[in-house]
């Protein structure tokens, strides 16, 4: 699944006519979302002239309302001030509206760009090339190793990696990239600036803040709701060249991801595992459906080198064979007839021929070396290097 990326120069940015005031104006008025927004910026050029406008101009662009009057007026300049006061509050935040020259390109080739983002952390993040990165929630310790590991290789190598501050892959992602040198990750998240959502990631999120950004759609003390993250995942989505899954299910939020950035015309990269595995049929379907496989960062940024300024990189496999030389001669046994699926109790003992109480204590050595997970169900999982990030 590849779009068709432009090869065309920036179109020129819009040039603010109005103060900035105004895109929050636009955004705090009731009923209004990115598209109708630029409907409205479509029809009068700019957010001030707009909020001149009658009812009747209004529904002249296809929008019903206008830009309000008594209780609702108040009610918007509140949220205006609201905005304003945290901008103000820290000289790490700030507010980008859509005419402002420091607004991402990329995101200006969408039908509907969100009129205003709200930024905590390093704004020059958004000049950078950036690659998404995402995937399942309830992720393997296997396909937490694979996003940490592509994290911090695409992050070393000068991307920006970008994903959504949830748990599974979207952390792993995160924490890999903060790992490499500058800190180049962004986190889109799903509520206002000033919130956290899952709360479990308060702690990245303020790593996110202190050494990548943090990208809001939402003005200040908005909460996460279902219908945010649709919203969410095609900023991410278009704010970079290219999209990678590292696990999925079939029916997942990155798959959805993935095919708006095939329809913004950004590459997509899929990461194939277990036919067993229910997080990897979602990559599997995506690799049917055009996706590029990938086994290593590597192929990725060779796609991506024009873009780039690279030369050509050496394919590494990061998935590779887990060295047993040197270990155990009974731990490098159980590792071998473990394989790379996860694999129940019961079929172990088989495959070794091992009692229960030796399999149980080389398999708690295994774990405590970071060679073997233990999951739900009694099961356990190979790993290919080190414990995985939690």
């Amino acid at each position: 699944m590849k779009g068709t990326r432009s090869d065309t120069p920036e179109r020129p940015r819009e040039r603010s006519s109005g103060p900035p005031e105004d895109w929050l104006r636009l955004l705090h008025t009731p009923g209004l979302g990115p598209r109708r927004v630029a409907r409205l910026i479509e029809r009068f050029g700019n957010p001030s002239a707009a909020l001149q406008a009658n009812a009747r101009d209004w529904a002249a662009a296809g929008v019903p309302g206008e830009p309000g009057q008594g209780e609702a007026l108040r009610e918007r300049e509140a949220g205006v001030e609201a905005d304003l006061l945290w901008c103000e509050s820290d000289p790490r935040h700030r507010i980008l509206a859509r005419d402002d020259p420091d607004y991402p390109t990329l995101l200006t080739e969408l039908p509907d760009p969100p009129p205003v983002l709200y930024l905590v952390g390093n704004s020059t993040l958004l000049k950078r090339p950036q690659i998404a990165v995402v995937g399942s929630r309830g992720a393997t310790p296997q396909g937490l190793r694979h996003a940490e590991q592509f994290g911090r290789a695409l992050a070393q190598a000068g991307l920006t990696v970008t994903s959504g501050l949830a748990l599974g892959i979207d952390g792993a992602a995160h924490r890999g990239a903060l790992e490499a040198a500058d800190g180049r990750t962004i986190a889109v998240v799903a509520t206002g600036p000033d919130r956290v959502y899952p709360a479990r990631h308060r702690r990245l999120a303020h790593r996110i803040a202190d050494h990548g950004l943090l990208v809001s759609l939402w003005p200040v003390g908005t909460l996460a709701r279902p219908s945010h993250f649709p919203q969410r995942n095609r900023v991410i989505s278009g704010l970079a060249l290219g999209t990678l899954v590292v696990e999925a299910a079939l029916r997942s939020g990155s798959l959805i991801t993935a095919r708006l950035a095939a329809e913004q015309g950004r590459s997509v990269y899929a990461i194939p595992g277990s036919i067993l595995s229910p997080v990897s049929r979602g990559c599997h379907r995506l690799i049917q459906e055009g996706a590029q496989l990938v086994e290593s960062p590597d192929d990725i940024l060779e796609d991506l080198a024009q873009w780039l300024g690279l030369g050509a990189t050496p394919s590494t496999p990061i998935c590779a064979d887990v060295d047993t030389s040197g270990m155990d001669p009974e731990q490098a046994k159980v590792l071998e007839r473990m394989g790379f699926d996860p694999v129940p109790m019961e079929d172990l003992l088989q495959r070794t021929g091992l009692t229960v109480e030796a399999l149980s204590s080389i398999l708690v050595l295994l774990e405590l070396n970071g060679r073997v997970a233990a999951l739900s169900h009694g099961r356990y999982q190979r790993l290919d290097a080190g414990p995985p990030e939690t």
